[in-house]
Order: structure tokens, then C-alpha cells, then sequence
């Protein structure tokens, strides 16, 4: 997954830039940090892999976050990137500690 290329994007084109931490790196230890990188980078929103069992799961496991991995993630990135969990209310989007359910 190459996070420079985030920043590079975003000066050349309007749209947003998504992007995808779990089929970056294919590791579910990677995908925290990459995700972290990606905001840093610029970049608008995440694409993740979540399951309950990832280990059990039926295809990409090995990339997959389990629930409370996701749930610390999206704190962390509430922390690094304040405006996106208002951003995300402003568009419908919920997430579990938004006041949303």
C-alpha cells in the first residue's frame, strides 16, 4: 500500500480518496497502522475488512479486523482526525460511539 501516493492524488484530482488498509497489506496487523498512515496522509475515509471470527471466516480472514480491533481503531482515528466523526453524522454515516447507536 503506498501512502505517498495519497497526498499526490488529492492535488490532482476533486475526488475523494479512499483507502483500503486490509487488501493493502493482505495482514490483519497491518491494517490498523496503515489505516492511521492513510488519515495522516490525507486520505477522505477508509475501506476495512471486519468479521466477529475473522480466523473462521470464509475468504480474506487473514485480513479482517475483529470488532473491538475496529472499535480501537475508529477511536484512534477520532484523535488524529476530530472532524470525521462529525463529517460522518453530517452524511447519514454511524458509527457505535457517535451518539447513533
Amino acid at each position: 500500500m503506498d501512502i505517498s501516493a495519497i497526498p499526490v492524488v488529492k492535488k490532482l484530482s476533486h475526488l475523494p480518496i479512499v483507502a483500503d488498509p486490509s487488501h493493502g497489506t493482505g495482514r490483519r496487523d497491518m491494517v490498523a497502522p496503515m489505516g492511521r498512515a492513510a488519515v495522516a496522509a490525507g486520505a477522505d475515509g477508509l475501506l476495512m475488512e471486519v468479521h466477529p471470527d475473522p480466523d473462521h471466516a470464509l475468504s480474506d480472514g487473514a485480513q479482517s479486523l475483529r470488532f473491538e480491533q475496529f472499535e480501537e481503531l475508529m477511536s484512534q482515528l477520532r484523535i488524529i482526525v476530530p472532524p470525521w466523526d462529525a463529517a460522518w453524522q453530517s452524511r447519514g454515516m454511524r458509527t457505535k460511539n457517535n451518539g447513533h447507536g
